[in-house]
């Protein structure tokens, strides 16, 4: 019988092998004031996927105009949704990883990551290989697919693997915007929301983040998924949905309707009370809670509505979760 080799005494420490989970968010300043907007900034949109006009015109007019100018008046916007916790929206991404590991168990590693600020998508990539993952799944918790989303979270991800010497094995959480787990967990949500309102809407809008037009035509997907989602979500309650586009930016034309100007309609045409949903979103953030929950109410009241509620993300919600743990459990398929 031949007996196994000892590891030589200068062998580099081998961990054991484990499946890991990184579910990845857009990310968030570190805190509400206007240096710290302005280094989260200049990161978010020097990513060529989300601005994509040409360096040599764009970064002149990103250092000398926009982050002089854009900081302190986002880092307003910031405060006022703030908590004791920090950001809404690196929050709810810490409370959904660490809930998708108790369901998960301890035999899968589960952590989160942001695409920009921290922890870095690159450095939790590389945490997970000292631990001894050698296959994860990366998890971008974006519904809809979109370069600028979903794609430059995993080209992050794949950038830094680029540089590994040893590289785990790797798989992507695919878009979710039509799956029926996710349906079903929106449509559960939506009437939960619906049930606790002291009044009826006459009409639900979903609002999904906005893009420019020409990345439709460019061949992003992410315009047709969004109205699926909603077209589903509509069939699902057995009620209208409404659609459009919010967080505009810049002068290029955006995808339509704007949100602010479909309120703004929607009033002056005499509905009084609606309700709007962010399908789109899988936490709570700024653009939810200060441009739809602070401002869209604003807009709306001002415009003649009298009753308006915005209806809180999935998060870490019983349904919400559920969902979510059904679709990492599928993608682990084979490797659990």
């Amino acid at each position: 019988m031949t007996l196994p080799l000892p590891i030589p005494s200068d062998h580099p420490p081998v961990a054991q092998k484990r499946v890991g989970v990184i579910v990845t968010n857009l990310g968030t300043p570190d805190a509400p004031e206007t240096g710290a907007v302005r280094t989260y900034l200049k990161q978010f949109l020097s990513d060529r996927r989300v601005v994509e006009l040409p360096p040599l015109i764009w970064q002149p007019i990103l250092r000398a105009i926009i982050l002089n100018t854009r900081p302190r008046k986002s880092a307003e916007a910031y405060r006022e949704v703030w908590t004791d916790k920090g950001s809404p929206l690196a929050s709810i991404t810490i409370d959904q990883a660490e809930a998708l590991q108790q369901r998960l168990g301890d035999g899968i590693i589960v952590r989160h990551a942001m695409r920009y600020g921290k922890p870095a998508i690159g450095d939790v990539l590389e945490e997970m290989m000292a631990a001894g993952c050698d296959r994860i799944l990366l998890a971008p918790l974006y519904p809809q697919y979109c370069g600028a989303t979903t794609g430059t979270a995993n080209d992050a991800a794949f950038a830094r693997m680029g540089e590994m010497r040893w590289q785990p094995a790797v798989r992507t959480l695919p878009p979710y915007f039509d799956d029926p787990h996710h349906i079903a967990a929106l449509a559960a949500s939506v009437r939960a929301s619906l049930a606790a309102l002291d009044f009826e809407p006459e009409r639900i809008l979903a609002s999904f983040h906005g893009m420019p037009e020409r990345t439709l035509y460019l061949g992003d997907p992410y315009h047709c998924q969004c109205r699926k989602t909603a077209r589903l979500l509509s069939e699902a309650l057995e009620r209208p949905v409404d659609v459009s586009f919010q967080s505009r930016f810049g002068r290029a034309k955006w995808l339509d309707p704007a949100t602010d100007e479909e309120l703004e309609r929607l009033a002056h045409e005499g509905v009084r009370r609606i309700a709007v949903v962010a399908p789109g979103f899988s936490a709570d953030c700024l653009e939810t809670l200060e441009e739809l929950a602070i401002r869209g109410r604003e807009q709306f009241v001002e415009a003649g509505g009298s009753d308006f509620a915005y209806l809180p993300c999935l998060n870490t919600s019983e349904p919400g979760m559920t969902m979510l743990e059904a679709l990492v459990r599928r993608e682990l398929s084979g490797w659990i």
